[in-house]
């Protein structure tokens, strides 16, 4: 991406890491044989891809037995969600306001016969703990609850909801895709039986995700992908050497700057925020306690988010998740927020990251603020 560009998309997708490019290229150009052949070459990328692994559960406090590698989140999700079908039990839980992936991995297992119950969040886009708790029965296998909203930021509780769960004898599903790399995250105090990670929205590369699966869960769980038996026979394919490199490396960059980075990017959001938030009848949806410190979703009533992304021209923003980025139809969270289809069509989600500098800030304030006055004029 040209230089002139200002990226302030980073929750649809991160610029990747130089080091984890830098990590990556051997494993093209030199080290490049299959990992599942049984030669010289092929048995010392198992014993990179091994050490690899272990850098990705370190970050999450998982064992390295516990990670499966697959193309990203989404496939992550239908392999966790589908996995589990061949319970006894026949009820799943989950959010309004999660990713389309959940969603729509959910609505096939309606077709499949399942029960389905998808509960509502309260207008700050936060759970009610005591709807979730009475709506977890015996007969529910699987709750999903995302730990950071991709649109708003929200933060949600899983350890408590993952008590909830378990204390029906249910499992915990945690779509970790926006929060990975950004905040610290253990699985073990956390109680997390699945989670899914990606590793693009960490500054690592496209194609590549992992979830993992408690040693308690993972012979529960049943293979979606057949073919030649890799990974415990749950996930067959050539495994993308490459990819778990990146990703590894993109782990341990994230454990040794995660601070750092935080306090950098929550001070240059805040100060965009309330620049912004001067802007007469701006809002911000969702949460802004619990909340992650890189994500600002803010209304602009009265001007469409179509037309302002497209006058930004080089200050690249988003209306909501890049499923349905620039789209006609209105953010499905903001309206489970409570949201009128209007405000929000005209909500602009602005997502920082490790590369984003003030200077790039301060035009962006300058530039929005110029063309909300043209607009509404």
């Amino acid at each position: 991406m040209a230089d002139d560009y200002i990226y302030l998309d980073n929750n649809a997708t991160t610029k990747t890491d130089p080091g984890v490019l830098a990590s990556m290229m051997p494993y093209f150009t030199d080290y490049y044989a299959n990992a599942n052949s049984s030669h010289i070459s092929g048995i010392s990328l198992t014993e990179a891809v091994e050490d690899a692994t272990w850098q990705i559960a370190d970050l999450i406090g998982a064992n390295e037995k516990e990670i499966i590698f697959t193309s990203g989140a989404t496939e992550a999700i239908n392999l966790a969600i589908k996995g589990l079908a061949n319970s006894n039990k026949n009820k799943i839980i989950t959010f309004t306001t999660e990713h389309k992936a959940v969603l729509e991995t959910c609505k096939y297992m309606e077709s499949k016969g399942f029960n389905v119950e998808y509960l509502p969040v309260q207008s700050d886009s936060t759970i009610d703990d005591d709807l979730l708790k009475n709506s977890i029965t015996e007969d529910t296998y699987l709750v999903i609850a995302m730990m950071c909203n991709n649109e708003t930021g929200t933060l949600h509780d899983i350890k408590k909801i993952s008590e909830f769960a378990h204390q029906k004898g249910a499992l915990l599903l945690c779509d970790t895709t926006q929060a990975v790399g950004k905040i610290p995250i253990d699985v073990s105090d956390l109680g997390i039986d699945m989670m899914t990670i990606s590793a693009h929205k960490f500054y690592g590369p496209k194609g590549i995700g992992a979830l993992y699966v408690s040693r308690n869960v993972i012979s529960e769980l049943n293979t979606q992908m057949h073919g030649g038996g890799q990974q415990k026979n749950l996930r067959s394919g050539t495994l993308n050497v490459p990819g778990v490199i990146g990703m590894s490396k993109a782990c341990e960059i994230a454990k040794a700057e995660m601070k750092r980075d935080e306090i950098r990017i929550r001070k240059i959001r805040d100060f965009l925020e309330m620049e912004l938030l001067k802007i007469d009848g701006s809002f911000v949806n969702g949460s802004v306690e619990n909340r992650i410190y890189n994500t600002s979703n803010i209304c602009f009533p009265g001007v469409w988010s179509e037309q302002l992304i497209l006058s930004l021209g080089k200050i690249l923003v988003s209306s909501g998740s890049a499923c349905s980025a620039v789209t006609s139809e209105p953010s499905h969270v903001l309206k489970a927020l409570g949201l009128s289809d209007e405000d929000a069509l005209c909500s602009i989600r602005f997502s920082l990251g490790r590369f984003t500098t003030e200077d790039e800030i301060n035009y962006t304030i300058t530039r929005v603020k110029e063309l909300i006055r043209q607009f509404k004029a």
